[in-house]
């Protein structure tokens, strides 16, 4: 990773030199350029940034860039300022401070958060942009189907609030009265529970992010400290229980269908099951209901990734959401006896923790001992080499939390969480009980390199707080469901990603054995917190956009959605590797080009009777999703990819496949707008017409596209349409998949 910083200097363990490079910290240094760079640039057969850090690794004390100036130097600065950051120790500080052009250099400081930083990562500043135009979510309404709600605590204040909507027709089923002008509405519908209030957090968490109202002051041990705000913080909520320890699907249709008659504007669900045909899945029916009264549904894709095929809620009328990373770390590293330190992430900061050096223990080590307790479960209790040890525990089959508890009841000291290959990057920031930090994949081999090179392995851990600047983010979170659909592979599943790894939000209860009741956070990930952003952003559309139907609000945010990361590289998955569309549908959420993408793609509730008939649904079947009578024989029947949605998922055989689509001009009256291709991999595609001229707004215009197989096709390969003008640019995945060609 870009961000971390690995001491390498020697092979041999020693204390002394460890307690040097423990003094290290990172340095700003800012220094002046001389007269004569000027002219060695220009007389240079390199690049200038070439030059330029060259000249600042002069800086670095001459035993430094001499061994390990790539490790101790941080980064060059081109832009912003003239200067650097390394690793350096005052010693260091006080030789630089004698070379020409030295200005200053100081201590990096670990800025706090001004807000969440979820909402700030997608483009939202207060008091201006797209926040503003769409007046926070004002007037709309976000139904939540979750674990009820903890109602007194302050993002669900009802400051700046103004009174709900007249058509607002729901009830709040607290036996206090602690419903708002923001919380308008709260029901139950548990046999026998008898309250809205949230049990577990995580209805708690989903509801602040997608519309919480601003709180100064949030943080969880310190860490990600800011003013904590939901994507639409003027934008009501109406919270429905539906789950405890499980979620009935009698509870979640008996919850949308009286939201459908509440007036909620938009349903926000992270929950669901395996994908099975519509007509057999009840979110899919309840979501269908519900978008022919015009609610956009907003789902999780589901938490089954990297695998493929592992989604959920993937019905075409439902906004089917991935999760994503965003460029903040809660920075804990774990700094080994060899010096490197591999850095990784956790909530829990102790501030007295002592970073001598201790003993390492893995009970995995030795991976043909199949009864090994690797993943540090109770069984660890019977272990007595854990005793004053911190213990390293692969990731998986108990949460992490639950793992530090085994380690602390049985003697550790610490705990070094190691993801496996197939969590790869994807690191989590949990609240543990103990010193502890999640590695990545890649420093899981470092680490075991380290331990199958010495007999006494020693670590210790240094905590750097909140850490901005991830240059990978957004990337694809490992457990972040994949597709294709199972139940619609014509249908490119999932549509889009957003927020989803340690989000700071709402909590029900205190993580830090506070006495505080009432301003509880806590750090959560999951495609479940990356679905309420979603919703949020949908909740802005809405309200800037009230006429737009859920396909045209969808249509927006896929449409406009950013395909490259913060270092303007592809966006990646969670190897680091570039995501394919199966990975991240469209790509990641960019709320402010939403709101103005100049096309859609419409879809009115009868277009969708065509493609379930095309599924080869019976007539009750289609009926069932209907809830009317269907009759398939008087349908014109298409094909999944004949839908008019804003994506192109494909199979490729041997024959010529030709699509219609239709946009709906919601941009300048008068524009005209060129098609531009990425071919993908082994299909030549072609456009007719290749330009569309529009007069006047919402004027609808036609395009067909044909795909034509160039070879026999074998490799899954992604390309794009996209529409521009001189102000637009409105863009169209293609997925395609070669055929699975079944022998008799």
């Amino acid at each position: 990773m870009g961000l971390m910083h690995i001491l390498n200097l020697f092979s041999v363990l020693s204390l002394q030199l460890l307690a040097i490079s423990a003094n290290l910290e990172t340095y700003i240094v800012h220094v002046e350029l001389p007269e004569s760079y000027a002219q060695l640039s220009t007389a240079s057969i390199s690049s200038p940034n070439e030059d330029l850090d060259r000249w600042y690794n002069s800086f670095l004390p001459t035993t430094i860039a001499s061994t390990n100036e790539a490790q101790r130097m941080v980064y060059c600065y081109h832009n912003v300022f003239k200067g650097f950051s390394a690793k350096l120790s005052a010693e260091d500080v006080k030789v630089m401070e004698k070379k020409p052009g030295f200005l200053s250099a100081r201590p990096q400081r670990m800025l706090s958060l001004h807000t969440t930083h979820s909402p700030i990562f997608l483009g939202l500043h207060q008091n201006s942009g797209f926040w503003r135009e769409s007046n926070y979510g004002k007037g709309v309404i976000i139904g939540v189907l979750d674990t009820g709600i903890e109602p007194n605590h302050p993002s669900f204040s009802d400051e700046g609030m103004p009174p709900p909507p007249a058509k607002w027709k729901g009830k709040c089923e607290f036996n206090t009265p602690v419903c708002n002008k923001k919380l308008i509405g709260a029901r139950f519908f548990q046999d026998g529970n008898g309250s809205p209030a949230d049990e577990s957090g995580h209805g708690t968490h989903t509801a602040g992010t997608a519309a919480g109202n601003f709180v100064k002051g949030a943080n969880v041990f310190g860490n990600a400290n800011g003013t904590a705000v939901g994507v639409a913080p003027h934008a009501h909520l109406a919270i429905y229980k539906v789950c405890t320890t499980g979620c009935s699907e009698s509870d979640i249709l008996a919850a949308m269908d009286v939201a459908i008659d509440d007036g909620v504007d938009i349903l926000s669900l992270s929950l669901g099951g395996s994908s099975v045909p519509f007509h057999n899945d009840n979110i899919a029916l309840g979501a269908y209901s519900a978008m022919e009264k015009g609610i956009l549904v907003s789902c999780s894709a589901g938490n089954n990734g990297p695998f493929g095929s592992t989604l959920s809620n993937d019905a075409p009328w439902i906004l089917t959401v991935g999760a994503s990373t965003i460029d903040r770390q809660i920075r804990a590293t774990a700094v080994l006896g060899n010096k490197k330190e591999l850095d990784g992430q956790s909530l829990y900061q102790p501030k007295d923790f002592h970073p001598r050096l201790y003993p390492l223990f893995y009970p995995g080590l030795n991976q043909s001992d199949t009864d090994a307790d690797r993943y540090c479960t109770e069984a660890l209790l019977n272990i007595t080499q854990v005793k004053g040890k911190i213990v390293i525990c692969e990731v998986g089959l108990i949460p992490p939390t639950s793992k530090g508890t085994n380690v602390k009841a049985a003697g550790g000291v610490g705990m070094i969480m190691i993801n496996s290959e197939q969590e790869g990057y994807t690191t989590r920031a949990d609240a543990h009980v103990l010193p502890a930090t999640n590695i990545n994949y890649a420093d899981r081999l470092k680490l075991i390199a380290y331990l199958e090179s010495t007999s006494s392995p020693v670590a210790t851990f240094s905590f750097k707080g909140t850490i901005i600047g991830d240059s990978h983010a957004p990337a694809v979170a490992s457990f972040s469901s994949r597709g294709p659909s199972y139940s619609s592979p014509g249908i490119l599943k999932p549509d889009i990603i957003g927020p989803g790894v340690n989000i700071l939000a709402a909590y029900h209860e205190s993580v830090e054995n506070s006495t505080n009741t009432k301003a509880n956070f806590h750090v959560l990930s999951g495609t479940s917190m990356s679905c309420p952003h979603l919703s949020g952003v949908a909740a802005l559309l809405k309200s800037a956009h009230p006429d737009w139907s859920p396909a045209a609000i969808k249509s927006a945010m896929m449409t406009t959605a950013d395909l490259v990361n913060l270092a303007q590289n592809p966006i990646e998955d969670e190897k680091h590797l570039p995501a394919d569309l199966f990975t991240m549908g469209s790509g990641h959420v960019n709320p402010a080009r939403a709101n103005n993408p100049g096309l859609i793609y419409d879809i009115e509730p009868k277009d969708y009777i065509p493609y379930l008939c095309g599924l080869n649904y019976s007539d009750w079947e289609v009926g069932r999703i209907l809830q009317r009578k269907a009759n398939c024989k008087a349908e014109s029947r298409i094909s999944e990819t004949q839908l008019n949605y804003p994506s192109f998922s494909i199979v490729v055989g041997s024959t010529i496949q030709k699509y219609t689509r239709t946009v709906t001009n919601v941009g300048d009256a008068n524009s005209i707008y060129r098609v531009k291709i990425d071919q993908p991999g082994g299909v030549n595609v072609t456009v007719k017409p290749r330009i569309l001229s529009f007069s006047k707004v919402n004027q609808k215009l036609s395009y067909e596209i044909t795909f034509t197989p160039l070879s026999p096709y074998k490799t899954p390969s992604d390309g794009s349409l996209t529409w521009t003008s001189a102000k637009y640019s409105v863009r169209s995945p293609i997925a395609a998949q070669p055929e699975v060609v079944t022998s008799a």
